[in-house]
């Protein structure tokens, strides 16, 4: 049988996650799918699938990924910066989740994810464009937790914010993702309306043609 290099794997895998939440730390959180079923789905079941969020969300470019995926297919390291990054996600749900439902933030998972926050602030340098400047992230030596740098910067940016005043869950019982409204009047309530959005204005169309006339 011919071994499969990670490299071939990721030319054969079409794009894994649905990018809808409008901020990376969102969309970070939305990777354990299902969550609030007696069934979650876990997104991230590998390291690969790390490196996967971080290309398909445009914050790690595609050639650092390969590095990164080449590099954890051989390291033992890539399952705890695997854990590390699920540990870090559910710190994130946690405070998230508390200002979504205008509850106190619990004190261990900021504390946690300002952890994490420290970690990628020691790697985050200016760098000039032909437009001023931005942050960026140390890209060599490729270390395999670089992909959580960024998703830990967001989440700080958009906790230090006014936006976070308008981050929301899904009103979808069954989802529940969390986006960022930026609507015009801020009333969305869905994580994209055409998947959650239609299938409950299918459901109300079905439910009133059931009503006796």
């Amino acid at each position: 049988m011919t071994d499969t290099r990670p490299s071939e794997l990721i030319a054969r895998r079409p794009p894994r996650f649905e990018l809808v939440a409008g901020a990376v730390c969102l969309d970070f959180i939305n990777t354990l799918d299902d969550r609030f079923t007696n069934q979650p789905k876990e997104l991230l079941e590998s390291y690969m699938d790390l490196a996967r969020f971080g290309e398909d969300a445009g914050i790690v470019e595609p050639s650092l990924a390969h590095r990164l995926i080449e590099t954890g297919y051989r390291s033992p390291k890539a399952a705890q910066v695997l854990a590390s990054a699920i540990a870090m996600r559910e710190a994130m749900f946690a405070v998230f989740n508390a200002i979504i439902n205008k509850q106190p933030v619990p004190a261990a998972p900021l504390m946690k994810l300002n952890g994490y926050v420290q970690s990628a602030a020691q790697h985050a340098r200016l760098a000039q464009t032909s437009a001023g400047f931005e942050w960026c992230f140390d890209a060599l030596p490729p270390g395999l937790d670089a992909p959580l740098w960024p998703i830990a910067r967001s989440a700080a940016d958009l906790l230090a914010s006014d936006e976070v005043a308008y981050v929301r869950a899904c009103a979808s019982e069954t989802c529940q993702w969390m986006f960022l409204d930026t609507s015009k009047n801020h009333q969305r309530r869905w994580c994209d309306m055409t998947k959650c959005g239609n299938r409950a204005k299918f459901r109300r169309f079905w439910r009133r043609k059931k009503k006796p006339v």
